[in-house]
């Protein structure tokens, strides 16, 4: 059975791979930043490093917006794993993390372990501050959105497919979801990191209004 340290740098290699061309925001260096997030948070907690990284390293394989569906996406990490020889109770505890992170218009599940909490606060950490910033821009581009639009309403309630699917722009995305995130944080770490990510983004919108009024 391979050790440690060369399943991660096989998944290393398959993520940089899979995510390379990827312009939507969840490329290779999403994941690398979220898995850095992630070591650093998983030491503050005590949790299971191995497990962690991996599944930092693999949650995005699995996203739906990459796949065909939800299930294409966890079939295509869960090949992986059993390929990689990831020892089973490693894998399971892997796929139970990547299926229940995801914000789905905050629509979540909790998460079960505190290897589950830690990549997720890491994965929400890089929604917010200066690069939650940029990656929300750069969604709204890749999906054609218009940068902000007054006339149309933040969604205050939304279905999982109303959230992936309908119209929206980068500044509402700040009110109905990455301003929502510091108080969805699960560790103590993560909220401290998150508290000031989310104090940047209040400071961001609100030299964006005075701009986009032409008040400077």
């Amino acid at each position: 059975m391979p050790a440690s340290a060369e399943i991660l740098a096989h998944a290393r290699a398959f993520v940089k791979q899979e995510l390379a061309r990827d312009s939507s925001g969840h490329d290779w260096w999403h994941i690398s930043r979220v898995t850095h997030t992630t070591l650093e948070i998983a030491r503050h907690e005590n949790a299971d490093l191995f497990v962690c990284e991996l599944a930092a390293l693999l949650h995005d394989i699995a996203d739906e917006k990459l796949n065909a569906s939800k299930a294409a996406g966890m079939q295509k990490v869960k090949s992986w794993l059993e390929e990689n020889q990831v020892p089973e109770k490693a894998a399971a505890h892997v796929l139970e993390i990547i299926s229940t992170m995801s914000y789905n218009g905050g629509h979540n599940q909790p998460m079960k372990t505190l290897e589950g909490k830690v990549v997720q606060d890491a994965d929400r950490l890089d929604a917010l501050g200066a690069i939650g910033i940029a990656r929300t821009f750069a969604y709204g581009g890749h999906k054609g959105h218009l940068m902000h639009n007054p006339a149309l309403a933040v969604r205050a309630e939304m279905t999982p497919e109303e959230y992936r699917n309908a119209e929206s722009t980068p500044i509402n995305h700040f009110y109905e979801k990455l301003l929502k995130l510091k108080n969805l944080m699960n560790t103590a770490y993560g909220k401290k990191l998150a508290a000031e990510r989310h104090a940047y983004m209040e400071n961001f919108l609100e030299q964006f209004y005075q701009e986009w009024e032409g008040k400077r």
